[in-house]
């Protein structure tokens, strides 16, 4: 699973909700003899209602927001960076229920009599870490190494750079983080290009021997922004049926200001991979808006639709990338009351649809365990959420 977001797209995107908003924070910085440090950070908390009132407690492809009837800490983030002279650093700390589904899909790496294993207890505490670099090239070449939020995508880890509370289907079945080395080169003012070799989806340890690479076009302006990427490597993990297929995704998003206080936002991703069962592939597109009606009051909606295709031969059926069935819909509507700086209350409702059941309902059959999973019995779900969050 996913994917936002200080790759080029999502600083495309933060810069904008920084314009956009009189609620903007200033984060805490000083400058000291080891150079220029900065501390921000972020909290989110909720309570969200299923009524489907499902036995487990669990709303179910969700992304962060997945527990019913309970309140939750969903995330506490501390943000430190630093930069001296041409060097800079940046680490993102995590704790909280997020981090749990941040890092679901991260492969496991066993250990030996001299090397220790890794797996996502390994990583979950850090939402992005990386060293950069910065060369006197055109208007600036940076170059950095690490952990980083997916670039793919209009949607932010952060709530408080989203339109809605929920993350729309396409962020949370799309990557959320990658590891690697990527260099930015801004072009002009407004618009720069990124390159970058990752391990792939997903991964702070490699579950193949092969490496993802990807180019992003990225431009920001007052009334415009939008971001054209390519994404492409093999993502099957080592030994899987499919054999080790080349995967690619194109993924493109807009966002524009045709009056002044209405932005309109759409995002489109497409993507397929030639397996040994076939060809596997998915489209999907959302569609977004967010109305500022007040000083202190937005209005967003969203709607999203996510169809996946598992390649079939007479060798059998590839495992499905994302989803239990076909396709996956939903549709969301976000108030958002901001009394103060820096803090954002959001009340959002949302409605869920899926080809075969992929939800909770009433009495689930199972207890959980690798056993006895849960399975799915509804193929949709509402939920209600009230949540709030803070930051620095």
């Amino acid at each position: 699973m996913r994917s936002s977001i200080v790759c080029s797209s999502c600083l495309v995107f933060s810069l904008w909700a920084q314009s956009a908003s009189a609620q903007t924070a200033t984060p805490l910085a000083a400058d000291t003899p080891v150079g220029k440090f900065t501390v921000g950070g972020y909290l989110e908390a909720s309570y969200s209602y299923n009524f489907n009132d499902p036995s487990n407690g669990i709303t179910n492809y969700r992304g962060f927001d997945n527990r019913h009837n309970t309140f939750t800490l969903s995330n506490a983030v501390l943000d430190g960076q630093w930069e001296k002279s041409f060097v800079s650093g940046r680490v993102m700390l995590q704790v909280g229920h997020t981090p749990n589904t941040y890092y679901l899909a991260e492969p496991s790496s066993p250990g030996a009599g001299g090397a220790g294993s890794a797996d996502a207890s390994t990583w979950k505490y850090i939402q992005q870490a990386y060293v950069a670099a910065k060369a006197p090239v055109g208007k600036g070449l940076t170059f950095q190494l690490g952990i980083f939020l997916s670039p793919i995508g209009m949607e932010g880890m952060a709530v408080k750079d989203n339109w809605n509370w929920s993350r729309s289907n396409l962020f949370f079945g799309l990557p959320f983080y990658h590891t690697g080395l990527r260099a930015t080169q801004q072009l002009t003012d407004k618009l720069a290009v990124t390159l970058a070799a990752y391990n792939g989806w997903n991964s702070v340890v490699d579950g193949n021997k092969g490496k993802s690479v990807s180019v992003q076009f990225a431009y920001s302006a007052e009334k415009l922004n939008f971001s054209v990427l390519y994404f492409g490597g093999p993502e099957r993990p080592a030994g899987a049926p499919e054999g080790q297929p080349w995967r690619h995704l194109l993924d493109a998003w807009a966002q524009v200001k045709p009056i002044d206080p209405l932005w309109l936002g759409a995002h489109a991703n497409a993507g397929f991979e030639n397996n040994e069962f076939g060809t596997s592939s998915w489209a999907t597109g959302a569609l977004y808006a967010q109305a500022r009606v007040a000083s202190y009051l937005y209005l967003a909606g969203r709607g999203d639709y996510f169809r996946e295709h598992a390649a079939s031969n007479g060798k059998g059926t590839a495992s499905r990338i994302f989803w239990p069935g076909d396709w996956v819909a939903s549709g969301t509507g976000t108030v958002d009351f901001r009394p103060i700086d820096n803090l954002s209350v959001r009340l959002e409702y949302r409605h869920d649809q899926a080809a075969t059941d992929t939800y909770f309902k009433s009495m689930v059959t199972g207890d959980g365990s690798a056993a006895a999973p849960f399975l799915p019995n509804a193929r949709s779900q509402d939920t209600l959420t009230l949540g709030a969050t803070t930051w620095l």
